[in-house]
């Protein structure tokens, strides 16, 4: 189900550009060869983030012993979901880590909704999406990733209280069955000054980078293409703002915050791979709420809620989809009338030509020195091979029928690879 719908979502970015291959083939290849330039630039701009982020989201894992935070979230109350909060910020950030982890949790015991704070955290307050975001987005944008990844979790967590289906949840426990690895405790003060601790790191960073990159190729790609291909009237259509003007704006930003997690699950892409798409809505005028509600919403994608579906079974998974849904609508618009308020709503956008353009800048001298970086971390994670010491984390992406996401990733980059060459011809 996932690989199909990651081809789909091949489709979705490639089909505009087939209607062009109708008329004019010198402007399809044109337009071909732009689109996957932008998607390279997309790559370009946040190739360093993504190592960064990935270190430090390694080092996290590596010398944080969260064995001790799991202890104190069987409750409902501010502390556990306030731990859960903090174990999500310092997990990963792929969206299907973040469920298989989300489902250990509640197999050892974390209330419900203290599990739905850790999903929420750790795709929403993670520290590489928020680097990822202010390249992209700029710093109005963090701050609101920030504020409203915590308001989310408050919202989401009223709701719960509110609606809480015991006997959904009894049966969604029952359902668990199978344990995931238990991380032993250890001490971290002698971990953090042994080599073996340091090659863990690079062990978690390469496992990130797995889990990840596919997602992430696949967005990028399906945000250059869409940004190129896809007319801004589109959107407009879409997010009612060629009815600026003639209805009340406050009706086009509740339109936005209603309709913007739809799209986001249309994409199906995951959280680090939407915020090129989202740079593409911010360019073609979509509001405030309706940006932040297309960011949040990356556990609304179906495949995502089919993972959830086999962990808990559907009631529990649409149960989950329709608490998410409302929370990111309610926050979208707390958020865009918070920051306008305070003068700080962002007025203008980011362009996708200047964000993705090629030049000497710190971009360039920044993705040299972390590639440099990522080769060590490759070398570390070599030296882990002969290591059994824990730390590491597998995850479960409810993968089957690899084969589908093999020609998902095939298709794409050839795509962009083909692109490239009649680009430079």
């Amino acid at each position: 189900m996932k690989n199909k719908a990651i081809i789909l979502a091949g489709l979705f970015a490639i089909f505009p550009m087939l209607s062009f291959a109708q008329g004019d083939s010198e402007g399809f290849f044109s337009l071909w060869g732009e689109s996957a330039k932008t998607a390279v630039g997309f790559f370009w701009k946040a190739g360093w983030a993504f190592v960064l982020g990935y270190i430090i989201s390694g080092a996290i894992q590596a010398f944080v012993p969260k064995k001790k935070l799991t202890r104190h979230m069987g409750e409902s109350d501010v502390k556990s979901v306030s731990l859960s909060t903090l174990f999500g910020t310092i997990s990963s950030s792929c969206s299907f880590a973040a469920l298989a982890a989300a489902r250990s949790l509640f197999l050892k015991g974390a209330h419900f909704v203290s599990t739905i704070a850790f999903m929420f955290a750790s795709t929403n307050l993670v520290i590489e999406l928020g680097i990822l975001i202010f390249i992209f987005l700029g710093w109005e944008f963090v701050l609101a990733e920030i504020i409203g990844g915590l308001l989310l979790i408050v919202i989401s967590s009223i709701l719960i209280k509110l609606t809480y289906p015991k006997k959904w949840i009894k049966a969604a426990r029952e359902k668990v069955e199978e344990e995931s690895d238990e991380e032993e405790d250890f001490d971290w003060k002698k971990r953090i000054k042994s080599k073996e601790g340091w090659f863990l790191v690079g062990k978690n960073f390469v496992m990130e980078w797995k889990m990840a990159w596919k997602d992430i190729l696949i967005g990028f790609t399906v945000a250059g293409f869409v940004s190129v291909l896809v007319p801004q009237s589109f959107w407009e259509a879409i997010f009612l703002n060629n009815l600026q003007g003639q209805i009340p704006d406050f009706v086009i930003r509740i339109e936005n915050a209603l309709v913007a997690p739809f799209v986001a699950a249309a994409t199906f892409i995951g959280s680090m791979g939407n915020i090129p798409l989202a740079t593409v809505l911010n360019e073609n005028g979509v509001m405030f709420a309706g940006l932040m509600g297309f960011i949040y919403s990356d556990l609304m994608v179906p495949p995502l809620v089919n993972i959830n579906r086999k962990y808990y079974g559907p009631r529990i998974a649409l149960y989950i989809a329709g608490v998410m849904y409302v929370s990111i609508v309610i926050t979208a618009l707390i958020l865009n009338y918070s920051f306008e308020f305070f003068g700080v709503l962002p007025e203008g956008s980011r362009k996708v030509a200047e964000v993705t353009q090629f030049k000497m800048d710190y971009t360039f001298y920044f993705n040299i020195l972390f590639a440099v970086l990522a080769a060590l971390m490759l070398y570390f994670n070599f030296k882990t091979k002969n290591m059994k010491e824990g730390g590491g984390h597998d995850h479960d992406h409810g993968s089957g029928g690899i084969s589908f996401k093999k020609v998902a990733v095939y298709l794409f980059s050839s795509i962009v690879i083909i692109g490239l060459i009649l680009y430079l011809i």
